[in-house]
């Protein structure tokens, strides 16, 4: 097991795809771990960025990777639109140098502020990338349940996808932001 920086460590998530393929860096910070797996952090201004797309990050989120690896839950504070955000992963978590990666999966489970609700996102992504990139069918089988299953916890509220949960890490985060709050994490 990789040993884990210290919270308040400033990172890049790095994601890419199946066939290795550079896709998604995002800046953020290390907050630390829980029972629900390893939490990071984005701050307003800070960017993700891919071949061909950057975003600024609007508001503050929390982003959960459980020691299951195949998914990304990102919480977005209010009054982001999307609340919910899970990427469907593979190998997610840290590699050899103690550096957060992943491998993007497509499937998407989102909750939006809205009457849109929640739903699973990039369906058509998923079934021509899946023959593009040869996905594996115990792999494909895992995923798509994953997927189910993560639509249907967030829509009942559950732990970890919950404010209960995700609310204590905004407030680490916000800590961490504060005048001196980089030499108290390293302390």
């Amino acid at each position: 097991m990789t040993s884990r920086p210290a919270p308040g460590t400033r990172l890049v998530f790095r994601w890419r795809k199946w066939d290795g393929s550079p896709h998604w860096e995002q800046d953020c910070v290390y907050l630390g771990s829980d029972e629900w797996g390893d939490w990071f952090g984005q701050r307003v201004g800070w960017r993700s960025v891919r071949p061909g797309r950057e975003f600024v990050c609007r508001e503050p989120n929390v982003t959960l990777v459980p020691a299951s690896g195949d998914w990304a839950f990102t919480h977005n504070a209010a009054p982001h639109p999307v609340a919910v955000y899970i990427d469907l992963a593979w190998d997610a978590g840290w590699n050899e140098e103690g550096a957060p990666v992943g491998v993007d999966m497509d499937l998407d489970v989102v909750r939006r502020t809205d009457e849109r609700g929640t739903w699973i996102d990039d369906r058509d992504e998923w079934d021509d990338h899946r023959v593009r990139y040869g996905y594996p069918a115990d792999v494909v089988t895992h995923l798509e349940s994953v997927a189910v299953d993560l639509e249907r916890r967030v829509r009942a509220g559950e732990a970890p996808f919950s404010d209960e949960v995700t609310g204590p890490w905004l407030q680490r985060l916000a800590d961490l932001a504060q005048p001196g709050a980089d030499a108290a994490a390293r302390a």
